[in-house]
């Protein structure tokens, strides 16, 4: 009786934008904070790593390309995953796989364990940032998908920014496989509420298309690959981050301070550029509904960006002016967010999970790229301020190209 019952009464779909609507959401954004905060953790802890476990820089950086490599390559499939099995048969072992891979790096006794825990955490972390921004369109509606995403974005902003100064108080207390394994003991409390709340607003039926999982995965993603404007913003987007990466990462405090300025200040000036992107990420989200555009925000953004960097390595610089045009360049950059709605946009709402990925995927792969190649440019043990202004060419000109290519770029906002 129980169960002719329950068929027999309809089960009111969950209010989208609702308190549980929310609360899924802020799990997955903190399944994005445990990620940040655990990918800044190697970039800080790679020395004592390797001072303990006696590794070569060669070895510290083969691990760091390997996540790349692996994370690029698993991120082309985590948003199709999304989209045919929906948020909780991914999250669930996502959260599982970094957690595992944390745990095997506080633990790690060698190299090889090292590069196994890099290699668990970036399957694990593909699924991170593409699915806070799925879960956002999913339980709010594709209405506030953008704004959702800038969200995402904001937070992850804000980790950057004040991530590494809490690593570096954490280390003065603790070990580096100390606070590790806190990591780890904070991931175990995210899955079990993960696997509490975690889900779909509705069931995902894609997932029972002909053809087999595995070829359904592959046909979402050619299906997506198969748009041009795909192409496009996802190339504009991924030039714009990658930019942004570079510099706020890598290259940004060495270029200030061959323009004399103190390493503190260079590095509250490197700050900033993440402080204006989570400031920019909803703003420019906003902007962009208000005038129902996505290819004018994603142009003006770009053609500020360029001119802002050329500013930022060719102008005399004091700290005052530095921590302002690293601001602004940081709020301008917001617009690469514009590339996941206006990919999602060009595609079915059974694809967004799909298009997220791929545009994610393009952007850390441009952006290892980018972060490389100012080292092409400069000399051996070159400091000056004409030797950084030569190396930061390819930026400059990368931005440019990117400019141009938002002309391309087709109107997308829905119309209705």
């Amino acid at each position: 009786m129980s169960e002719i019952s329950s068929r027999a009464t309809p089960v009111a779909e969950p209010r989208q934008g609702g308190i549980r609507a929310w609360w899924i959401w802020a799990l997955a954004v903190t399944f994005v904070i445990l990620l940040f905060n655990v990918q800044t953790g190697y970039a800080i802890l790679n020395s004592r790593v390797a001072e303990d476990l006696q590794l070569s820089l060669e070895q510290i950086g083969f691990v760091a390309a390997c996540y790349t490599w692996v994370f690029a390559i698993a991120q082309l499939f985590s948003g199709a995953l999304l989209d045919r099995v929906g948020a909780r048969k991914v999250l669930l072992p996502a959260i599982a796989l970094v957690t595992m891979g944390v745990f095997l790096f506080a633990f790690a006794e060698s190299y090889e364990m090292i590069l196994i825990s890099q290699i668990v955490l970036a399957v694990g972390s593909c699924a991170g940032f593409v699915g806070a921004g799925y879960v956002g369109g999913v339980w709010f509606g594709m209405a506030r998908f953008g704004f959702m995403f800038g969200l995402v974005q904001l937070v992850a902003a804000l980790s950057s920014a004040f991530g590494q100064a809490g690593f570096d108080a954490a280390l003065l207390r603790w070990s580096w496989r100390e606070v590790m394994n806190g990591f780890g003991i904070f991931g175990v409390g995210l899955l079990l509420l993960a696997m509490l709340f975690v889900r779909n607003p509705r069931p995902v039926e894609s997932s029972r298309q002909q053809g087999g999982f595995v070829a359904g995965v592959l046909a979402s993603i050619a299906e997506v690959l198969k748009k041009p404007q795909i192409w496009i913003v996802s190339l504009v987007g991924a030039i714009t981050f990658g930019a942004v990466l570079a510099l706020g990462v890598v290259w940004m405090p060495k270029l200030l301070v061959a323009h004399g300025l103190s390493e503190s200040n260079a590095n509250w000036s490197t700050a900033c550029i993440w402080l204006g992107l989570a400031a920019g990420s909803p703003l420019i989200a906003r902007w962009s509904d208000a005038t129902r555009s996505r290819r004018q925000p994603i142009i003006l953004t770009t053609l500020v960006q360029v001119a802002l960097v050329a500013a930022l390595v060719y102008m005399p610089m004091s700290p005052m002016l530095a921590m302002a045009l690293c601001f602004c360049f940081g709020f301008a950059n917001a617009g690469h967010m514009l590339s996941f709605s206006a990919a999602a946009d060009i595609v079915p709402p059974r694809l967004i999970g799909t298009s997220a990925s791929i545009v994610n995927g393009s952007m850390f792969i441009l952006g290892g790229v980018l972060m490389g190649l100012p080292g092409k440019f400069l000399d051996d043990g070159a400091t000056t301020l004409a030797g950084f202004q030569t190396a930061m060419l390819p930026c400059v000109g990368t931005l440019i190209v990117s400019g141009l290519l938002a002309f391309a770029i087709k109107e997308s906002y829905p119309r209705s």
